[in-house]
């Protein structure tokens, strides 16, 4: 049974009621509304087919990144840049996490896509939307939502292919300008990094009861592919590494990922090479090791690419040098 009551000059609240379901009422601001919805509710009830979407529309965005943030994140290796990206978008669109799951439109994020690519590149923008779609589709099934509505958005084309390489002298500048950095950690990290090829998460989870200076190689367990592995050391990582004091925590680079990018976003800012971030310190190792005469398999077992066509983007060799090999 159905009732329609107005309640006010610009409110009519419908109530349906059928045996077997949960009372579903809503409130519209015309009778029509109400009457259209009461008979597409009440023929989904006939038909079994009728879902309760009132959870949908009483959840709001913001409580679902919220729980987000404090359930999946964790289990997820980039938990600290995703926290970040989620309360970023939290405090920058309190209007659209405020309305309830039910009522976001595919073009909600279209117009956010499109004003996030005037501030920020087009693969930032994608990953922002890449989690975003992450986060609903999470309790998507849970609201009784028929879509997700970030499914439909558009993503940026991202270029992401990098061609960065240190030119020579490059290096002895940002090695003396790392040398007045405050902290510590972030010298010994970047010559690791050109050393062994490591991401800055693996760097950071390095632990010197992993670390076989005898044998010369570091056992990573927790990698971007989700296997272990071990990367051989150089004579120059293993000179950086006996120089390093043993932390108490065990640690052999005791520093945050935030600490590490912003020491050393201020040091490239002050060699003149803000165009080089620290991912390219990883671009730079491969591309040399490819330089040196190693083969795309021993590459592959240093980096830890399982794909060796998605290895082949991190290379780069210096055109200078195989016209050295063109004789």
């Amino acid at each position: 049974m159905a009732t329609i009551n107005q309640r006010g000059p610009y409110q009519w609240q419908a109530k349906v009621r059928r045996k077997g379901y949960p009372t579903q009422s809503k409130t519209f601001e015309s009778k029509r509304d109400a009457e259209a919805w009461v008979s597409i509710t009440e023929s989904e009830m006939v038909r079994s087919v009728f879902v309760d979407r009132s959870l949908g529309e009483s959840t709001t965005f913001q409580e679902v990144i919220e729980s987000y943030i404090e359930n999946v994140c964790p289990s997820h290796k980039g938990c600290s840049s995703e926290i970040l990206r989620l309360k970023r978008f939290m405090r920058e669109k309190p209007k659209l996490v405020a309305r309830g799951m039910a009522t976001l439109k595919t073009q909600d994020f279209e117009h956010y896509r499109n004003e996030r690519s005037e501030q920020v590149k087009p693969g930032t923008v994608k990953r922002e939307l890449n989690l975003l779609h992450s986060v609903i589709e999470n309790v998507r099934k849970k609201l009784a939502l028929h879509e997700n509505p970030i499914s439909d958005v558009k993503r940026p084309r991202v270029r992401d292919s990098r061609d960065t390489r240190l030119l020579s002298g490059e290096e002895e500048v940002l090695m003396a300008e790392l040398d007045n950095c405050r902290n510590p950690w972030i010298k010994p990290a970047v010559i690791l990094a050109l050393e062994s090829a490591m991401r800055r998460g693996e760097l950071l989870s390095m632990r010197w009861e992993n670390v076989n200076l005898q044998e010369r190689f570091v056992h990573l367990e927790d990698t971007k592919n989700g296997e272990s592995r071990n990367v051989p050391l150089s004579s120059r990582a293993i000179d950086t590494l006996n120089a390093l004091p043993r932390s108490i925590e065990g640690r052999v680079l005791p520093t945050t990922p935030e600490g590490l990018k912003n020491a050393f976003e201020r040091t490239r800012k002050r060699a003149n090479l803000e165009h080089f971030n620290f991912h390219d310190l990883r671009h730079e190792a491969i591309s040399r090791l490819f330089e040196r005469g190693w083969n795309v398999m021993e590459v592959a077992a240093v980096s830890g690419h399982k794909d060796l066509q998605s290895l082949k983007r991190y290379t780069n060799l210096k055109a200078s040098d195989l016209a050295k090999k063109m004789g």
